[in-house]
C-alpha cells in the first residue's frame, strides 16, 4: 500500500495544498540519463515536460511505474533525489523553506541557502517548486525569491503554476471582465516575477457538460508565452474531486493532450496520479495503475516525440474549422494548411501552425474535436504532405498536397509540407 502525506485543501475549489516537502523529478528527452548542469549555466527546457500534480512518494515502484509509463516528472522528496537519478530522472525540489517568507528570517534565509547549496549539484535536480496558484498581490514577494535563486543557482527552473482563467477576482488580484482580469493577472506575473515558464490549469470535463473556456485559455497563454519568448505547461484533468466534475476516458485525455500540442505548449500536466479522495486518475491507491494510465502510457510518448519535433519550430497561428468556442480564430481563406471532414458533420477541428519565425507555415498539427467518434477528414497543404509518426518517430511521404486522413476521437497528426 502507498503511504501518503498528509494534505489540505488548497486555493481554489480544486487544489490540493502541497504542503508536504517533495519533489518534482522530470527526464529530459527519451533515454537520457541526468546531468549535473554546469557551474553558472542557464536553465533551459531541454526536452519536453510529462507531469502530474498529486502523488505518492517517490519509491523504486513509483518511480518504476512512472518511468515505464512515459511520465517524466515525478513528485518525490529531498532525500529521494537518489531514486530519480536511479530512474533516470531529474527534480524539481519542493521543500518548506522554498517560500518568500524564508528571505525575511536571516535563520530561514540561511537555511534556504544551505538547502540550494546542497542540491544544486544532484544529478537529478531540474527545478524548484515555490508556489501553486498565487494572487498577483503575492508577485512582487515571488520576484525577489525567483531573482534569488536565480542568481545562486541559474541552471535551475523556479516554477510557479497560475490559475485559470474561470477563477474570480479576488482570486487573481485583478479587476475586469474574463478576459481582461487573466491578460493582467498574466502581464503582471511576467513582468514582475519574470519567469522562465508558464504552467496554468484549467479542468474541463464536469458531469454536465463541458467547460467553455478550455480554448480561451490556450489562447491566453499561447499569446503570452509568445510575447515573453517563454515555453508553456498545461496542467489538465484526469480526475474528479467534487460531484460536478467527472472523470475523463481515454478518447478525452487525447483531445487534452493533442490540443495542448496544438497550442505549443512544451509540458503536459495531469491532475492527479493518485491521491486520496480524488476518483480516477493513473493508479490505485495500492499502487494499481487504472484505464487512464494505460491511456496515458501511449499518449504521454506520443506528446514528446511530437513536442520534440516542434520544438524548433515557431507557433505561427492557431486556428479552428468548424465550431468556434471561446478564445477560438476561424481558418482564413488564405490559410496554408486546411481541413474538411467527410461523410459527416462533426465537432470541428483545431489546426496548429508552425515553421520558421516570420516564415510560412511548414508544418500543422490537426486535431479532431470530436472526444466520442472518429472522423474522416481530407487535409490539403500548400505542397506535398509528409505525416509524422510519434511511435517510430519517422516521417512518411503521402504522395501529395490533399490527402484523406481517418482522425481517431480526439486525436490528431502532425503534418508538413515538402
Amino acid at each position: 500500500m502507498w503511504e501518503y502525506l498528509q494534505f489540505a485543501s488548497g486555493a481554489g475549489h480544486h487544489r490540493v495544498a502541497l504542503t508536504m516537502a517533495a519533489v518534482v523529478l522530470v527526464r529530459l528527452g527519451i533515454g537520457s540519463g541526468p546531468c549535473a548542469a554546469e557551474e553558472g549555466s542557464r536553465w533551459q527546457l531541454g526536452g519536453p515536460i510529462v507531469t502530474y500534480w498529486a502523488g505518492p512518494p517517490l519509491t523504486p515502484a513509483v518511480a518504476a511505474q512512472l518511468a515505464e509509463g512515459g511520465w517524466n516528472l515525478v513528485w518525490a522528496r529531498e532525500h529521494e533525489l537518489d531514486v530519480a537519478a536511479q530512474y533516470g530522472l531529474r527534480a524539481q525540489l519542493q521543500d518548506p523553506l522554498l517560500t518568500p517568507e524564508s528571505l525575511e528570517d536571516p535563520e530561514h534565509r540561511q537555511k534556504l541557502e544551505a538547502l540550494v547549496d546542497r542540491v544544486r549539484n544532484h544529478p537529478a535536480l531540474y527545478s524548484y517548486f515555490l508556489r501553486d496558484e498565487p494572487n498577483a498581490r503575492d508577485f512582487p514577494a515571488l520576484g525577489r525569491l525567483v531573482e534569488f535563486l536565480r542568481e545562486r543557482d541559474p541552471a535551475h527552473l523556479a516554477y510557479i503554476n497560475l490559475f485559470p482563467t474561470y477563477a474570480t477576482n479576488e482570486q487573481l488580484g485583478t479587476q475586469g471582465d474574463v478576459v481582461t482580469a487573466y491578460r493582467e493577472h498574466l502581464r503582471l506575473y511576467l513582468e514582475t516575477v519574470k519567469p522562465a515558464l508558464i504552467s496554468f490549469d484549467h479542468y474541463h470535463f464536469r458531469v454536465e457538460g463541458d467547460g467553455e473556456q478550455y480554448f480561451l485559455n490556450l489562447s491566453l497563454i499561447r499569446e503570452f508565452a509568445l510575447k515573453y519568448k517563454l515555453p508553456f505547461l498545461n496542467i489538465v484533468q484526469a480526475c474528479s474531486w467534487a460531484p460536478s466534475m467527472r472523470v475523463p476516458n481515454g478518447d478525452e485525455l487525447r483531445f487534452l493532450v493533442y490540443t495542448t500540442l496544438a497550442y505549443g505548449a512544451q509540458g503536459i500536466s495531469y491532475y492527479v496520479y493518485c491521491w486520496p479522495n480524488h476518483v480516477g486518475g493513473m493508479a490505485l491507491p495500492d499502487g494499481s495503475p487504472t484505464p487512464l494510465y494505460h491511456a496515458a502510457k501511449l499518449l504521454n510518448r506520443e506528446f514528446v516525440a511530437i513536442a520534440e519535433e516542434l520544438q524548433p519550430l515557431a507557433s505561427l497561428g492557431v486556428v479552428h474549422e468548424g465550431s468556434l468556442p471561446q478564445g477560438a480564430v476561424p481558418v482564413p481563406a488564405d490559410a496554408p494548411f486546411r481541413v474538411e471532414a467527410e461523410g459527416r458533420d462533426c465537432g470541428g477541428f483545431v489546426l496548429g501552425y508552425f515553421g520558421a519565425i516570420e516564415g510560412p507555415a511548414s508544418h500543422v498539427l490537426v486535431v479532431n474535436l470530436d472526444y466520442r467518434a472518429s472522423v474522416n477528414a481530407k487535409v490539403r497543404g500548400p505542397g506535398p504532405l509528409e505525416q509524422f509518426h510519434p511511435g517510430q518517430k519517422i516521417w512518411e511521404a503521402l504522395g501529395g498536397p490533399v490527402v484523406s486522413v481517418r482522425f481517431p476521437p480526439g486525436g490528431g497528426f502532425l503534418l508538413r509540407s515538402r
